[in-house]
């Protein structure tokens, strides 16, 4: 591993030098990528400089302990430095982990009501609204795709893009079943229900990402349904893709323009095919177990909450919070964090 930082670190020193040359952006494209590859080596630059100079200061009073006056002082210094080298080197291992080359993307996320009818789609849609808000603490954007509610206030079907630096980062760990348990407001008697919602969380990639053939596409358009609206169901501007060699199917109906929601849902459906063919990929290569903290199968069940007991938790890694509420207005960090570092270290495992 010291060989490979060694090489890291030489590297950062050319882009660096070679950044500081006059003729560096005339090529503004090769530039910025460049300029990419120096901001994403730093962080790992500086973490082994910190570890040669905790090694160095080791070995600095390691000699001086012969010294009887400066020994106890040595001896301490020696100990400090010993376990800022030990954390240091846990944090380039994982720090040389490869990158999930979707991390910086922003995210198209679909959620949908699953088992127990109308609470399904109420809980749909507190998930649709915790979701929300993480992203608002986040500073991202939620721009809607596709939103189909019911009388009652629940969801259907939610399709939104999450927009923002880093979003798949952490919200890949979204993806599968949700559960909820509680009393629904449509139970008179209160008792408990058990209902669950499906989450799908994908990088959003652009066309230019994924080869689209144009005579493989089949457009549909339709009136708008929901909750109403000036534009709702007077002109038929929702827009539905079917891509015929796969079947895949995406619609759009948020926006006023057929256009506008044409180019959404080219959007969701570049989206989904590089989710199936990631997918291929990841079948053929034998003998390789998908993590089921970093891939949230879809048909997996990997979180509930639970609404008598005020606890949230995460089955892939067996969390429990009793925070429910924070939980359910956004506060998905703690979970999130914990789920980040269980899929580090299963990778870790693995590299050895």
């Amino acid at each position: 591993m010291l060989n490979k930082l060694k090489a890291v670190a030489d590297h950062y020193e050319e882009l660096c030098a070679r950044s500081e040359q006059p003729d560096f952006y005339a090529d503004p494209q090769k530039a910025a990528k460049l300029l990419r590859e120096k901001t994403e080596l730093e962080p790992i630059v500086e973490a082994y400089r910190n570890y040669e100079a905790a090694l160095q200061e080791m070995a600095d009073a390691e000699e001086l302990m012969g010294d009887p006056d400066m020994k106890e002082f040595c001896q301490q210094t020696y100990q400090e430095a010993k376990l800022r080298s030990e954390e240091l080197y846990r944090q380039l291992q994982i720090l040389l982990l490869p990158k999930d080359p979707n991390d910086e993307k922003s995210v198209i996320v679909e959620i949908r009501g699953g088992v127990g009818g109308e609470e399904s789609a109420l809980f749909a849609h507190s998930l649709f609204r915790m979701y929300s808000m993480y992203a608002a603490s986040k500073g991202w954007q939620v721009e809607l795709l596709n939103y189909n509610d019911t009388e009652l206030g629940g969801v259907k079907e939610a399709d939104f893009v999450i927009n923002g630096r880093g979003a798949y980062s952490r919200m890949k760990y979204e993806s599968g079943v949700h559960r909820v348990q509680r009393v629904p407001e449509t139970e008179s008697g209160g008792r408990v229900h058990t209902s669950t919602a499906t989450v799908a969380v994908l990088p959003e990639m652009e066309e230019v990402d994924v080869q689209i053939n144009p005579a493989d596409i089949e457009m549909q358009v339709f009136r708008a349904s929901g909750a109403g609206g000036q534009h709702v169901n007077k002109t038929s501007s929702a827009v539905r893709l079917i891509h015929k060699p796969t079947g895949i199917v995406v619609s759009c109906q948020e926006e006023r323009s057929q256009i506008q929601n044409r180019e959404k849902c080219m959007r969701m459906l570049a989206s989904k095919l590089y989710e199936m063919e990631q997918e291929k990929l990841d079948s053929a290569v034998t003998g390789m177990r998908r993590s089921q903290v970093g891939s949230g199968m879809r048909n997996e069940r990997i979180r509930t909450y639970n609404f008598p007991q005020g606890r949230v938790t995460d089955h892939r890694i067996g969390l429990t919070l009793y925070k429910i509420d924070s939980v359910m207005n956004g506060d998905l960090d703690e979970i999130i964090d914990a789920l980040a570092t269980a899929d580090q270290a299963e990778k870790l495992q693995n590299a050895q």
